[in-house]
């Protein structure tokens, strides 16, 4: 039985799930991840992309697989919790909220950085406060009057967002210079692995959309779906930006705005302009997504008993858990209000690798499980799709600073086992009075 079937709505479809997708992958990375990548290991940064995309091709089908044996709202928390208990289920599920929150948190400090690009001053003092207020609140309004409304705006900002990236890689292929691109100097090793786990960024999130398989219809085929085909839009359309952005920029390695600068030199003042507003309307897009998933993830660990029974509380009317909703939004606007978007980039990522891990771990063990249910989509590769997935994941994680960002999450991760153990022994109090 659906554990979610009386409290939530399933009002998504196919393409709501694809516009997901694509809304929580493309965020504020590639607008300017291409620059960073660039000056580090030079045309051989198209390279970096393709390698992305397989290694996060791989991961996804094998969410795709796990995904499709569910039906119930969680995601990785879920997955990981059927398939290696309890613990090991709330603190992926716990570190996944924090890595939704915190990137928030992140891009929407970005936001109001290129807002400054109309209103000057939008970045700083109060008007900062502001802006970032008024945001949290139109983000949080959407999502507690239902779901539906949240996959409408979030189609209307996907066609926002794809607009100016399809009319950049349109009009820019006409003038990108061959001249501009060289493989003579082969990067090092180590450059183009930093390299490629700086741009990972760019592909993460799309685990978003396997947390509200409680909201969707025929998830088991729905969210396959919805993996795959907007990993590939997006995959097409970021090797193409980077083509441009290489072709038509020659100072692309120092370039803060790398997207707007491109399209500055092809299209003037008013293309970057006009750039700019796709990067307003791509975060705000990726603000929504986050704020749904991470809302429905702390309802998911509240219905299953890992957090205070309150949360998991729904709107009669509206059919959206408001008690999460509330909460996720006080969070996100005391943390965005007090941090800025590199703070979070790093840490989030590593954290979303070792998810990733767990997620794919659990494919081989749901496969050779009796107990638990068939998988409407099975993975090419299966089993080693799953190992070769861990495995990148691993090589990825051997250029991380463990010193630096290992700490942060250790702590994080402590204090999650804390809650954990508190509200066990709280309802194992419960039970024997």
């Amino acid at each position: 039985m659906d554990p979610n079937q009386d409290k939530l709505q399933r009002s998504l479809g196919r393409w709501d799930m694809t516009a997901i997708v694509i809304n929580t992958i493309i965020g504020a990375g590639i607008f300017g991840l291409p620059a960073k990548v660039y000056a580090a290991i030079g045309s051989y940064s198209l390279i970096a992309f393709a390698m992305c995309a397989l290694i996060i091709g791989l991961v996804v089908f094998c969410y795709a697989e796990v995904a499709s044996r569910f039906s119930a709202t969680g995601g990785p928390y879920l997955y990981a919790k059927e398939a290696f208990g309890g613990a090991v289920g709330f603190e992926v599920g716990w570190l996944y909220w924090i890595v939704r929150v915190a990137t928030f948190a992140a891009n929407c400090n970005l936001l109001v950085t290129y807002l400054g690009f109309f209103i000057p001053g939008a970045n700083e003092g109060w008007l900062r406060i502001v802006f970032v207020t008024l945001v949290v609140i139109i983000i949080t309004v959407v999502n507690l009057i239902g779901v539906k409304e949240s996959a409408v705006m979030t189609n209307i900002l996907t066609v926002g967002k794809l607009l100016p990236l399809f009319v950049f890689v349109a009009v820019g292929a006409f003038f990108v210079a061959p001249t501009n691109f060289s493989f003579d100097v082969v990067p090092e090793y180590s450059a183009f692995s930093s390299a490629v786990l700086l741009l990972i960024y760019a592909f993460v999130g799309f685990e978003a959309s396997v947390v509200i398989a409680g909201e969707t219809r025929e998830p088991g085929k729905t969210i396959p779906f919805g993996l795959i085909v907007g990993l590939a839009v997006v995959t097409v359309l970021y090797i193409a930006i980077q083509i441009v952005a290489i072709g038509t920029l020659p100072g692309l390695a120092t370039s803060e705005k790398p997207i707007a600068d491109a399209a500055s030199s092809f299209l003037g003042p008013l293309g970057a302009a006009f750039i700019t507003i796709g990067v307003l309307i791509s975060i705000f897009g990726n603000l929504n997504v986050g704020v749904l998933s991470s809302t429905r993830l702390l309802f998911a660990m509240a219905e299953q008993r890992d957090l205070p029974a309150v949360i998991d509380k729904t709107s009669e009317r509206f059919k959206t858990p408001y008690v999460s909703i509330i909460l996720t939004a006080v969070v996100i606007l005391v943390l965005t209000i007090q941090s800025s978007f590199l703070t979070a980039v790093a840490i989030a990522t590593i954290t979303r690798l070792l998810v990733y891990a767990t997620t794919c771990i659990s494919l081989p063990v749901f496969r050779f499980r009796k107990d638990i249910p068939d998988a409407p989509f099975r993975a090419p590769l299966g089993v080693s799709a799953a190992i070769l997935s861990v495995a990148l994941i691993i090589w990825l994680l051997t250029n991380v600073d463990f010193a630096k960002e290992g700490l942060s999450i250790a702590i994080a991760a402590a204090i999650g086992l804390a809650i954990y153990l508190a509200n066990w022994l709280f309802l194992r109090n419960k039970k024997s009075v």
